[in-house]
């Protein structure tokens, strides 16, 4: 065994590793942008829940009632609806993820609760008294609903001259969508967009480096297409694939778990395909950075990265710091799996999300005009 001999290839390789600077870029951020993601942005402690308050005794003691609850740091009200249907209308488009109740008789509520006084456990008494408001929840993230639940038996400090029996509910909790509370229901339309990411990325990542790598690309350099239009028909076939992944997964996901779509299928058949046609281009714009397939798979796994701990799939957005928000909205998984959530579990219609699908259409425009000014019809 030759020392000097293993020395020249590892310097080799060390110098070669120095001229790739795609895939030094890669040892470098994929770390650094884990250990940012796991330290800041995810956080199962959720703070500041958007919701929604129907204070129908319209009183002063609403009032208070609602900056209480609000001191908690676990809401933060963000709009008051005069009738629960526009409130619950509101939590269907995830504008908020619950909504707080205040009924009409609050105050003789809250008096029971004060004559209740310190009552024993024993006592029957506590069972006649009914909760001084309630919480209506998107059930559909356990997550949120847990948080909630969290003030059900909350203390309402100064509005209470004496302690309450614990077994005294001062809120009571109803979540919206999904009863049982099961994760899987949750998880099924998040992993469809996961899915799709992943898989429609990885496909087009690859496309125009594929070509460069088989000797094919003087061919396309010598054909009368433009770079637009070859950038057009490198997504279209995948097109249809993404669409037989996603039957196939809600399919399963019915057949298996009992998680039915209750919305429309052309509605989720349309933000779909603009869903897919905007990770098929941000494939396409990696394909036109990277130089080997190698670098465009490191590429691809740093776009998974935050799509999947990011996008609200296994975390709640409201639980990110607001410099995570907003690099979440920038992901075209986060505008997709809060769409799929919505039309799934709670039929509601694009036209009622329109900021997402304006959104993943724009993306899709504006990537297929980089990625076509980006490809080169020669060879470098």
């Amino acid at each position: 065994m030759n020392l000097s001999r293993i020395f020249s290839i590892v310097k080799k390789e060390l110098l070669q590793l120095k001229r790739d600077k795609t895939t030094f870029a890669m040892v470098v951020m994929i770390p650094l942008v884990q250990l940012l993601l796991f330290g800041f942005a995810i956080n199962t402690q959720i703070r500041d829940i958007p919701v929604a308050v129907v204070d129908q005794s319209n009183s002063a003691l609403g009032r208070v009632l609602t900056q209480t609850v609000e001191a908690s740091q676990t809401v933060k009200v963000v709009a008051k609806y005069p009738s629960v249907i526009l409130a619950e209308k509101a939590m269907a488009q995830a504008k908020v993820r619950a909504v707080l109740v205040i009924p009409r008789d609050v105050a003789e509520r809250l008096s029971r609760h004060q004559a209740l006084g310190s009552a024993t456990p024993s006592s029957s008494n506590y069972q006649l008294v009914r909760p001084i408001g309630q919480w209506l929840v998107d059930g559909s993230d356990t997550m949120i609903t847990g948080a909630i639940k969290g003030l059900a038996n909350m203390p309402l400090g100064e509005l209470m001259k004496q302690p309450v029996n614990r077994q005294v509910t001062t809120f009571a909790v109803t979540p919206y969508y999904n009863p049982a509370q099961r994760s899987v229901v949750n998880i099924v339309p998040g992993l469809v967009g996961v899915i799709l990411t992943m898989t429609m990325v990885m496909f087009t990542s690859a496309a125009i480096v594929r070509e460069r790598e088989r000797g094919n690309l003087e061919m396309l350099i010598n054909t009368p297409i433009s770079s637009f239009e070859l950038m057009l028909a490198k997504i279209i076939p995948f097109i249809f694939i993404g669409a037989l992944q996603v039957t196939i997964i809600l399919s399963l996901g019915y057949l298996v778990f009992d998680v039915k779509v209750v919305g429309s299928l052309l509605q989720l058949a349309l933000m779909t395909l603009l869903f897919i046609s905007a990770s098929l281009v941000l494939g396409l714009i990696i394909s036109t950075i990277a130089k080997s397939q190698l670098q465009a798979m490191q590429l691809t796994v740093f776009v998974l990265l935050p799509s999947i701990l990011l996008s609200g799939f296994m975390f709640p957005y409201e639980g990110m710091p607001e410099v995570a928000q907003y690099i979440a909205e920038g992901l075209p998984a986060t505008h997709y799996i809060r769409a799929m959530r919505a039309i799934v579990l709670r039929d509601v219609e694009v036209s009622e999300m329109t900021y997402d699908a304006l959104w993943l259409m724009g993306f899709t425009l504006l990537g297929l005009f980089i990625a076509s000014l980006r490809f080169k019809k020669r060879l470098d």
